[in-house]
């Protein structure tokens, strides 16, 4: 299940909605990616995100589904916003559930790490000098190159 949103999300919510009545689910891990008020040295009072309507929610779809074919997810859910947010704000929720630890793990990195680099969000960070679009980094095309 994917979800693009401007409302905040509850993890506990999200969470147990996504459980209720499954007892085959022997392990949940979730990520929650949040704004800072710096990056490197500089403060951040805000972030702008936007995207591109139908593709992102496409690839979402699609990485969602490559991490439960790949890592045999009993139940998975992606949820990420766009709009203008806060530092302290929630960004994105990935919660991975398996049989096991390990592809719980696993399947919630995957679904990260390719979100990251390749889903269409643009983020612009907002400070006290203005504001300026965030580059992708090389340590997210690095741990996103590790799956494949």
């Amino acid at each position: 299940m994917i979800r693009i949103q401007k409302e905040p999300f509850d993890v506990g919510h999200e969470l147990a909605a996504l459980t209720a009545e499954r007892t085959d689910i022997g392990a949940t891990v979730t990520f929650t990616g949040q704004v800072r008020d710096m990056t490197g040295d500089q403060d951040v009072t805000g972030m702008s995100l936007e995207h591109y309507p139908g593709m992102t929610e496409k690839e979402l779809a699609r990485i969602e589904k490559e991490a439960t074919e790949r890592f045999r997810l009993q139940a998975s859910l992606i949820v990420h916003r766009v709009g203008d947010l806060n530092p302290g704000d929630p960004i994105v929720l990935v919660i991975a559930c398996a049989a096991h630890r390990g592809e719980a793990f696993d399947g919630a990195r995957f679904m990260m790490d390719f979100l990251k680099t390749g889903a269409p969000f643009w983020k612009k960070e907002n400070g006290p000098d203005g504001g300026s679009w965030v580059e992708a980094r090389e340590e997210d095309e690095s741990a996103r190159k590790k799956w494949t």
